[in-house]
């Protein structure tokens, strides 16, 4: 049975040892579970096996699901081929059960990774937990904290409704073709934070512009938004660098720069 051809700048797992090791950091909540680019199956067997999950599975291109369809005939019913980036989760999987809590599984595409979180983001009263392999540059700015060089934008954006765990590093000799970069597998899961004390699409605007010049302490990098405070005494961080707030930081700062602007 010939393989399918690497799509979307994937790179196909074929490491059963990995494998196991990923499937056993799905929680056995939520229930449902949806794989994204199944690709040649090395994780959906195992699904397939594992009755504890009302599993479905996602693939974009036509030629891996024939070959899914092929190989595992099983998974047929539950193959939904479609774009994750343009499916309509809320959907999913079917009339009912719009509400339903769901982890996100898969060895994602590494060019869409971060698509991929944001529309999980979007979902976040759904999208209880994400399982997913990761180019590892990737996954290290995603589960740093304050004070790490790797922490960023996605970093703290994610990381106000997820709790974010790197699980392992992954070699290039696990998948086919082998990658240029080495990959690693992180968890994020579901705080308990239900909303921002803040507006949340300014606070992601402000996240994003104190970490362009992340360079500048904050006073500086932040003047784009107008933020015109000499009283460093009321906001000391000001006169740290982005990489040095937390989540909680970066809300309180967000909502001193509205009522400064409203003022």
């Amino acid at each position: 049975m010939v393989r399918p051809k690497k799509h979307l700048g994937q790179h196909f797992l074929h490491d059963e040892n990995i494998a196991g090791k990923i499937l056993a950091a799905v929680p056995a909540e939520p229930r449902l579970v949806l794989e994204i680019g199944p690709g040649t199956g090395v994780l959906s067997k195992y699904l397939l096996e594992d009755s504890s999950h009302d599993a479905y599975y996602l693939e974009v291109d036509r030629e891996s699901a024939e070959y899914l369809r092929r190989k595992y005939p099983a998974i047929t019913a539950r193959l939904i081929q479609a774009d994750f980036l343009d499916y309509p989760l809320a959907n999913f999987p079917g009339p009912g059960r719009s509400d339903e809590p769901m982890t996100i599984l898969g060895n994602f595409p590494y060019n869409i990774s971060s698509q991929i979180l944001f529309k999980a983001l979007e979902h976040r009263n759904r999208v209880k937990v994400v399982v997913g392999m990761f180019q590892k540059e990737v996954a290290e700015r995603l589960a740093e904290g304050p004070g790490s060089r790797t922490y960023g934008i996605l970093s703290v954006i994610l990381q106000a409704f997820y709790d974010i765990e790197y699980l392992m590093t992954v070699s290039p000799g696990v998948f086919n073709p082998p990658p240029n970069v080495k990959s690693a597998v992180i968890r994020l899961t579901r705080n308990s934070r239900q909303s921002l004390d803040c507006d949340e699409a300014f606070f992601v605007k402000v996240v994003k512009t104190a970490f362009n010049q992340r360079r500048k302490t904050l006073h500086n990098a932040l003047k784009p938004l107008t933020l015109l405070i000499n009283d460093e005494a009321s906001l000391p961080f000001l006169t740290t660098r982005a990489e040095q707030l937390s989540v909680d930081d970066f809300v309180l700062l967000t909502r001193e720069i509205q009522q400064r602007q409203t003022t």
